[in-house]
């Protein structure tokens, strides 16, 4: 009999951590990764492009988990979780490599605290520390809104993990290249759903388009260069944003198209002084999705999951 084939074993064995869904320690998600930085490399900037990749990600699935125990359809409820893991997966790379780049991002807990570099980030810091693009931050609405956001979302980071996959900082280069199957599915998905809320009812078109009007001022700030992209892009580590424009206005264009929509023309939300999302400004909602992710871990700052 193999491990495996008795599940009350793993239940009763007090060292076993099977018994729990996902365990009740980690291991250094870059193990086995190489962790060498290119030479030329400034260190604090690295750590601060990996942060911006990796809150995307974390908002972003934060966001997604909402929909658990609500989705329209079992099928769906299943498929948006799923998603949201990938994103978290990728979420905890990044923000273990930022840490691992420069440690002085990591908030202090105590000197006792068990959490991880890559938990610290995500769970004790505050709302102004987060560098997400604010497009993450858009509650879900409804399902057409919700598709619509994780439509635009991940054409965008499909287009820039598909060329960092060349990234000279290997750890950047594995994660995109793991990510790219995960988003790629991503991009299928809402694409698919998409085009059939587009081509369904009147209502489906409707709830399409409002998605879209409401998704819509967001994209541009996708697009915006932060000095630190510009610096390693320069260098061949990191990918200038705005080259990924055409390519996302050529598969959005596409996939509306295919929908029997166009392509909204509306105005973008402002920046403030220049500034918007990767500066740590962000929408009035970030402060309750943050609120919510953290209230847990900032109750049992020396818990042990």
């Amino acid at each position: 009999m193999t491990d495996h084939e008795n599940a009350y074993d793993g239940l009763v064995d007090e060292n076993s951590h099977g018994q729990w869904a996902f365990g009740t320690s980690f291991d250094d998600p870059l193990a086995g990764v190489d962790t060498t930085v290119p030479g030329d490399v400034d260190l604090r900037v690295l750590g601060a492009y990996c942060l911006m990749l990796g809150d995307d990600a974390l908002i972003s699935a934060q966001r997604l988990a909402e929909w658990n125990t609500h989705a329209p359809e079992l099928e769906e409820e299943v498929a948006l979780a799923n998603v949201g893991l990938d994103l978290l997966g990728q979420a905890r790379l990044l923000l273990a490599r930022a840490a691992a780049a420069d440690a002085t991002l990591v908030p202090f807990i105590s000197d006792t605290s068990p959490v991880p570099a890559e938990d610290a980030l995500a769970f004790f810091r505050d709302e102004q520390d987060f560098r997400n693009v604010q497009l993450p931050e858009l509650d879900n609405g409804d399902f057409a809104k919700t598709m619509v956001r994780l439509f635009v979302f991940s054409t965008w980071r499909l287009a820039l993990f598909d060329r960092l996959q060349t990234s000279r900082d290997p750890v950047l280069a594995a994660v995109a290249a793991k990510g790219v199957k995960e988003l790629t599915y991503h991009r299928d998905y809402s694409a698919r759903w998409v085009v059939t809320l587009g081509c369904g009812t009147d209502e489906s078109r409707k709830r399409l388009r409002d998605g879209l009007a409401r998704v819509w001022p967001y994209v541009d700030e996708l697009f915006v260069p932060t000095s630190e992209e510009l610096t390693l892009a320069a260098v061949g580590v990191a990918v200038d944003p705005s080259d990924v424009r055409d390519e996302f206005d050529r598969v959005v264009g596409q996939v509306l198209h295919a929908a029997e929509m166009d392509t909204p023309d509306g105005p973008h939300v402002g920046r403030v002084g220049g500034r918007a999302g990767r500066a740590g400004l962000h929408t009035e909602k970030m402060g309750y999705i943050v609120a919510e992710m953290q209230s847990v871990a900032r109750v049992h700052p020396e818990g042990v999951w």
